[in-house]
């Protein structure tokens, strides 16, 4: 139990869609969601398909919790070649959709091949229909869903879509559901749009089982009330996770203008305290939190725009609360690219929900356009009469638009800051690793998060791994790639679970284990969870090799190993990498070029 034991799969260039057993053994290998998905992707494709062609596979994904009552079990995942890094892509996503699709009894949607003409899929339970998209194709996200929702007369539908950004093949496009929440990172919505395929329409009946039902409630019980009483979930319900800009700020970990400055002097007019902060026009900018399915924590944030700011003063259609500003948006709106206005934020927010983006690699792109036009590289010309100086909210919320649209400057924009930079003859540029931007953390200051960022298999990610505590105890690479490797692994296994990654706030190793223990047939033991995780990281680690990557991709941009930190506790620093990097592979069982040894994988049944 906890798994519907059952797939679908659909074939988009012969139009077929058929259900098949789940293979349990890989699910007790792999447990679900990133841990299953990456095995079947890894079964069913050429790691070196072009990444935006027909062999490519798209995977969505669940996990044994999914739709269950354990604490935000609404997580699903999106597994596929990514087209921004050309590495392995899992994306992760909260909102309703994960649930509906395990409600309609499926553990994976797995899709092949290639549309000739836009379509969409709509699975209600075993009726599954591979429909036209016409009348969709070339129009938003949030136009897609209130489409599909009257189309088929059902306001409790669940919608995950593209917008014309991954209809065109921006890189960094991604899928969007519930309006507002997204499998965002490394280019998912581009292999979708790269398909033809414009979303996923889902209505579930079936409901999920778990194994033994009165011991898990048990188990939910428990962790709930453990998560309910931390003061992370606590600061997370409160502030979201845009508190972090002040820590960071205060640490000097915070990358500003590209990553040239690690402190930036605008925090106070975009942090926590100025999203609730009334106006005297008596506009506020957060309206509340919102949860995901069966979520105790309500980390999200609802949001809108002043009505006289410039970005909607004479567009009603933006006068409604959407999506709020979280840490990773904040970031990449405002310090990295030296802005500080908190409704031009927010509206660049609401176009990356409305045309469905990365705003991490959107923003971090932008900084580095930006740091090209002051250096005199790019100019007006180029930029469509925009000066994209480090500062301009207009240049921001503009570009923002161009790209969600594919129009203009937004085209070079598409491509990412490491295509962008290569195509400009500044590689040195990009702030990303394997062509995928960092996030809001800056790892001259964070060692052990540059040591993750490195060595991430889909790109710079500060999701697959957690070596927070260490870092703000200690400045230095030392003993950062223990927790580094530790931590890779427990976050593969939480992610294959199908339960949000922030529940880490209060749960440990064991806490998953009571449940899943209970949920799924089997002995699940915390050793087994652990080895679910390291397993599941190293047969990334398989197909990334195979599809051409090496340990090379495994740095960072020379500004952050070579330029020291301009100012904060780690002034004068630089990252160590160079020292955390054998360590790590030494860990992890591979050899000192990064490949895992055959004893590693025979203990790991790779």
């Amino acid at each position: 139990m906890g798994w519907q034991k059952k797939i679908l799969r659909v074939d988009l260039t012969n139009g077929t869609a058929a259900s098949e057993p789940l293979n349990m053994e890989w699910a007790n290998l792999y447990l679900g969601e990133r841990g299953l998905a990456t095995k079947y992707l890894w079964e069913n494709m050429d790691p070196k398909a072009d990444a935006m062609g027909p062999g490519n596979v798209l995977v969505f994904a669940t996990g044994p919790l999914t739709g269950t009552m354990a604490s935000t079990s609404g997580r699903y995942a999106v597994v596929t070649k990514g087209p921004l890094t050309g590495a392995i892509a899992c994306s992760n996503s909260g909102g309703k959709f994960g649930a509906e699709l395990k409600f309609a009894g499926y553990d994976l949607l797995v899709i092949h091949g290639k549309s000739a003409t836009p379509v969409y899929l709509h699975i209600v339970d075993d009726n599954v229909e591979v429909l036209p998209a016409d009348d969709i194709w070339g129009t938003s996200v949030w136009h897609t869903e209130e489409w599909v929702k009257q189309h088929h007369q059902d306001p409790l539908i669940k919608v995950a879509s593209i917008g014309v950004s991954g209809e065109r093949g921006v890189r960094f496009a991604c899928i969007v559901n519930d309006l507002h929440r997204a499998a965002g990172r490394s280019g998912v919505g581009a292999v979708m749009g790269s398909k033809n395929l414009k979303a996923v329409a889902v209505r579930g009946t079936v409901g999920v089982k778990v194994y033994d039902p009165e011991r898990f409630m048990e188990a939910v019980t428990k962790t709930k009330a453990l998560l309910w009483d931390s003061d992370g979930r606590r600061s997370l319900t409160e502030h979201g996770t845009n508190a972090m800009i002040d820590s960071m700020q205060e640490f000097g970990g915070l990358p500003t203008r590209n990553f040239q400055e690690v402190q930036f002097g605008g925090v106070d007019k975009i942090n926590p305290a100025a999203m609730v902060e009334t106006k005297p026009s008596g506009h506020r900018n957060l309206i509340t939190n919102k949860a995901c399915f069966g979520c105790t924590i309500a980390c999200g944030r609802i949001a809108h725009i002043d009505k006289e700011h410039f970005t909607i003063v004479n567009r009603k259609e933006y006068w409604h609360a959407s999506g709020g500003l979280e840490y990773e948006t904040a970031y990449a709106f405002g310090p990295v690219v030296g802005i500080d206005d908190i409704d031009a934020l927010t509206f660049a927010g609401f176009l990356m929900n409305e045309h469905g983006m990365d705003p991490i690699s959107f923003g971090v792109t932008l900084a580095a356009a930006m740091e090209l036009y002051e250096m005199g590289v790019i100019t007006d010309k180029d930029t469509d009469g925009v000066p994209l100086n480090f500062g301009n909210a207009e240049a921001l919320t503009i570009m923002a638009e161009k790209t969600g649209k594919y129009e203009g400057f937004g085209q070079i924009l598409g491509l990412g800051s490491k295509r962008m930079c290569e195509k400009y003859g500044h590689p040195e540029l990009s702030m990303s690793v394997k062509g995928q931007e960092f996030a809001g953390y800056d790892s001259r200051a964070l060692q052990g998060m540059g040591l993750g960022y490195a060595t991430s298999n889909r790109g710079a990610c500060h999701l697959k791994h957690d070596t927070f505590a260490e870092d703000m105890e200690d400045q230095t690479g030392k003993g950062k790639a223990r927790p580094c490797k530790d931590s890779q692994d427990v976050t593969a296994m939480v992610d294959s679970s199908g339960v949000c990654l922030f529940t880490t706030s209060s749960w440990g190793v064991e806490e998953f284990q009571q449940q899943i223990d209970a949920a799924c047939e089997g002995d699940w033991t915390v050793d087994r969870l652990r080895e679910v995780g390291e397993r599941t990281w190293n047969l990334e680690r398989q197909f990334n090799l195979a599809a051409g990557l090496t340990a090379k991709d495994d740095t960072l941009p020379k500004r952050l190993l070579e330029v020291p930190a301009p100012s904060g506790t780690a002034k004068g620093r630089v990252s160590e990498l160079g020292k955390m990097l054998p360590e790590y592979y030494k860990l992890r069982g591979w050899t000192a070029d990064g490949v895992p040894t055959k004893k590693t994988l025979t203990r790991l049944g790779l």
